[in-house]
């Protein structure tokens, strides 16, 4: 009867979904421990970068931590000097754009770049526009290490195809 239970072809989605699981909440309890104000960022992450294979789950961690650096410095520095103003943001977005291609990453680089900039710049805030770029930059950074943690540690495990004849 046990085997019979584990042949379910649920099972994959079953076991998909508790590795999911656990690292999303792996992460948002790391984020905790060091007390980020946005902790629900780190689990967002998790979740983003989570893959069938580490290979997969590298190459997107890489493309979001560049972006969000990017996005973080950039929006650090126009929240400080310019403000939310439409133009700035409109600016910085495009600035973004060239740095990226600067710096020779693909486009979901750039998004998670805009991405960051619109939180760091956008949001309204009660600390300087550098702490909070920080705090998402940290909480990005534990989102994607977690990721990766689980991508090396528990990784997904491709369903078995069937044997042609």
């Amino acid at each position: 009867m046990a085997s019979k239970a584990l042949a379910w072809k649920g099972w994959p989605v079953v076991a998909h979904s508790v590795r999911t699981a656990v690292a999303a909440v792996a992460s948002l309890l790391t984020a905790r421990l060091f007390r980020l104000p946005a902790s629900y960022w780190a689990p967002i992450t998790t979740l983003v970068i989570v893959q069938s294979s580490l290979g997969a789950a590298l190459k997107v961690s890489a493309q979001r931590f560049v972006g969000t650096t990017l996005g973080a410095v950039v929006g650090a520095i126009v929240a400080t000097y310019f403000g939310p103003r439409v133009l700035v943001f409109g600016i910085g977005i495009f600035v973004l754009g060239i740095l990226c291609a600067v710096v020779r990453t693909d486009r979901p680089a750039y998004r998670f770049a805009g991405l960051t900039l619109a939180i760091v710049l956008l949001i309204p805030r009660t600390e300087p526009a550098w702490r909070y770029a920080f705090y998402r930059f940290a909480e990005v950074s534990i989102g994607i290490a977690v990721a990766l943690i689980f991508a090396l540690v528990w990784p997904e495990t491709e369903p078995a195809q069937p044997v042609k004849t």
